[in-house]
C-alpha cells in the first residue's frame, strides 16, 4: 500500500514539474516574441510600490543652477540667425510627458534607464527625455506602459552639440563612461575647458539650446580632428524624475 501511495506521489510530482519547465518555457518564448515588452511591463507592476518620490537630492539642484549658468550664457540672437537660415521650424513644448524612472543601468555599457510610460501615454521611439540639469537622452523603445531610454553616455548614441563659444558644431558620441566625446572634424577648433555644450540649432532629431555639459578635457592626438570629453550636467543615476518632451522639430 505504502508503495503505490509513493507511485503516485511521484507521478504526480512529475506532472506537475513538467507543468512548471512548460510555463517557464512558454514565458520565455513571450519574452523573446515581445523583445522584451512583456518583462518591462510586468516589471512595471511589481516594481510600483517603490516608485521614486517627487523630492530630489542635492547632486539635483545643482544640476539644476548649473543649467541655469548655460542657458544664461546661449546666444538667443545667434540660435535665432541659425534656424532662420536653416529654414527649421520652432519647437514646440505642449504635451510634455512626466515619468519616474523605474529602473536604470547606469554603470553597465548598455546605459539606459527605463520609465514608468509608455506607448498608451503617447510616448514614440525618437522623443527627447530631460531631466535636472539638462539632456539625457532618447526614447529608444517602448512597450504599453514603459519607455526605454538610451543614455547619452551609450556608444549607440550620437546627437549633434553645440559650443556657443566657438560658434561651432560638433557629434556627441558615448563611449561607455560617464563622459561622452564631442567630436569636431576639425583640427583647427578653439575648444577649452570650461566651455558650454548644448543641443545643436541644427539638429534634425532634439530640440535646440539643451543643456548638455562642459567640456572636461581635450585630446590633441589627432590630426584630422578635436575630441573633447564631456562632463554631463544631468546625473541619470540620481535622477528619479524626468520630462518627455514631445516636439515637433
Amino acid at each position: 500500500m505504502l508503495d503505490i501511495r509513493r507511485i503516485s506521489n511521484s507521478r504526480w510530482w512529475h506532472k506537475k514539474k513538467n507543468w512548471i519547465l512548460f510555463g517557464i518555457f512558454l514565458f520565455l518564448v513571450l519574452v523573446r516574441f515581445s523583445k522584451g515588452a512583456l518583462y518591462k511591463d510586468f516589471y512595471y507592476f511589481i516594481s510600483k510600490p517603490f516608485w521614486p518620490a517627487q523630492s530630489q537630492k542635492e547632486v539635483i539642484l545643482e544640476s539644476i543652477d548649473q543649467e541655469l549658468v548655460i542657458r544664461l550664457n546661449l546666444l538667443k540672437e545667434d540660435n535665432i540667425r541659425l534656424r532662420e537660415i536653416l529654414s527649421l521650424q520652432e519647437s514646440s513644448n505642449n504635451g510634455n510627458i512626466s515619468a519616474a524612472v523605474i529602473s536604470r543601468k547606469t554603470g553597465s555599457w548598455w546605459r539606459q534607464i527605463i520609465l514608468n510610460k509608455g506607448s498608451r501615454d503617447g510616448v514614440e521611439i525618437g522623443n527627447t527625455v530631460i531631466g535636472p540639469g539638462g539632456l539625457l537622452g532618447r526614447v529608444q523603445n517602448t512597450s504599453l506602459f514603459t519607455s526605454s531610454v538610451i543614455l547619452l553616455t551609450s556608444p549607440e548614441s550620437k546627437v549633434g552639440a553645440w559650443v556657443d563659444r566657438i560658434q561651432k558644431n560638433g557629434l556627441l558620441i558615448g563611449s561607455g563612461d560617464d563622459y561622452p566625446n564631442l567630436i569636431f572634424y576639425s583640427k583647427d577648433v578653439d575648444i577649452k575647458v570650461g566651455d558650454f555644450v548644448s543641443s545643436s540649432p541644427a539638429s534634425t532629431v532634439l530640440p535646440p539650446n539643451i543643456p548638455i555639459g562642459i567640456v572636461q578635457s581635450v585630446d590633441e592626438q589627432f590630426k584630422s580632428k578635436t575630441m573633447a570629453k564631456i562632463l554631463l550636467l544631468a546625473k541619470p543615476n540620481a535622477i528619479d524624475w524626468v520630462q518627455i518632451l514631445k516636439v515637433n522639430i
